[in-house]
């Protein structure tokens, strides 16, 4: 795999997401590759800082809305 792979399999990667053998294949390429494996480090960090620091709940309305709009998208 190339960096450019990598970057379009990160999400998945993280999300747990892709086959064992992608996994793999994404492991080996970020242990050699400081570039990529910064760029990973900081994605999980981004990801574990939001985690930690938006807890609260959506206001009833705003659900809603997100609600009947994911709706209205869906019925197009």
């Amino acid at each position: 795999m190339d960096c450019y792979e990598i970057r379009e399999q990160l999400y998945a990667y993280l999300d747990g997401e892709t086959t064992v053998w992608r996994r793999r294949a994404v492991a080996r390429h970020l242990e050699g590759c400081p570039p990529c494996l910064e760029g990973y480090t900081l994605k999980v960090t981004v990801r574990r800082v939001v985690a930690q620091r938006c807890q609260d709940p959506l206001p009833a309305d705003l659900e809603s809305r997100i609600s009947a709009l994911l709706a209205a998208e869906a019925a197009d």
